[in-house]
């Protein structure tokens, strides 16, 4: 069958609400400005303009918010047929800091994690080479047996799977239960991104990359990158094992949030190319750099070859 879809990804849609001011705690921060955001949402519109076909799963209130990021999407060339918008709740909002750093952030949590079955047909998924999802997206039901069932669809009808592991105790209070359910998904063989922070806020302890790497090989996972932000990248594969490649010197930062989305699709588009790992990570890093030098969203007609 021939795949019209380079990457489904299933999972959170909502309003980013980040602050004006750097570096400022949410508590002072006065004014906000609008953008599309959620990880999987990132993915999408970040591929696309990548020139990659992408379609969005996912579930928005059938408000003004909802109205505006389908629009944004549609603009965006993501395919939104697999878009549920629901009279029942408004659409997530998450209002975010501005930081250099880590930023904080409040989410308000409402149409996101109404994912269902009926959204992902089989057909669709046949037509699919990749099937990306986030923690953040398997943190609540009906999202998390959507994404876990379709997952293992995707699997047997020979896609690969993806995860980003963007694990926040706020999002994901009860550990454990987080802990089984990515162990469930880790079953796909996916390829695995996620970052020091992450790890951290996973495992409340610090653990060395061979650790982490470990633990995640021995669950399933077929490749792994573990972002350190400017210490750069630790990767394993089975052909590779376990190595470190440098971070790109990025000067005048403006907006940390959704780098490590912008990298993870870099990653993904060096994989649908064929490419190999260390290049893959390559043009991984190049479009992080792109979107750390940019507010909001990623620049269109960028050329990465």
């Amino acid at each position: 069958m021939k795949k019209t879809i380079d990457i489904i990804c299933v999972g959170e849609m909502l309003i980013d609400f980040i602050g004006h001011e750097i570096n400022t705690p949410i508590s002072e921060i006065e004014n906000y400005s609008r953008f599309l955001g959620g990880s999987p949402t990132n993915v999408a519109i970040y591929g696309a303009k990548l020139g990659l076909k992408t379609t969005l799963a996912a579930s928005c209130g059938n408000d003004g918010l909802g109205h505006f990021m389908i629009e944004k999407l549609s603009k965006n060339q993501v395919n939104t047929s697999l878009i549920k918008k629901t009279n029942d709740y408004p659409s997530s909002v998450i209002f975010v800091s501005k930081s250099n750093a880590t930023p904080e952030f409040i989410a308000y949590r409402q149409a996101d994690y109404h994912i269902i079955e009926e959204q992902i047909p089989d057909s669709i998924l046949e037509e699919a080479q990749i099937f990306h999802t986030t923690c953040f997206a398997l943190s609540k039901n009906p999202a998390r047996e959507t994404i876990l069932k379709k997952a293992k669809k995707a699997l047997q009808l020979g896609l690969q799977t993806s995860i980003d592991l963007n694990f926040s105790e706020k999002i994901w209070p009860d550990r454990n239960e987080a802990t089984e359910v990515i162990a469930a998904y880790l079953a796909t063989k996916p390829l695995v991104k996620l970052s020091d922070d992450d790890c951290f806020r996973l495992f409340n302890q610090i653990k060395s990359d061979e650790e982490i790497i470990e633990y995640f090989k021995i669950l399933g996972a077929s490749a792994i990158c573990l972002t350190k932000g400017k210490n750069g990248v630790t990767y394993w594969d089975s052909q590779l094992g376990m190595i470190h490649k440098e971070a790109p010197f990025v000067k005048n930062i403006k907006d940390t949030t959704g780098a490590g989305d912008a990298f993870w699709t870099g990653f993904l588009y060096g994989k649908l190319k064929g490419k190999e790992p260390l290049e893959c990570i390559t043009i991984a890093q190049k479009t992080a750099a792109i979107k750390l030098q940019h507010l909001g969203h990623f620049p269109d007609n960028i050329q990465l070859e």
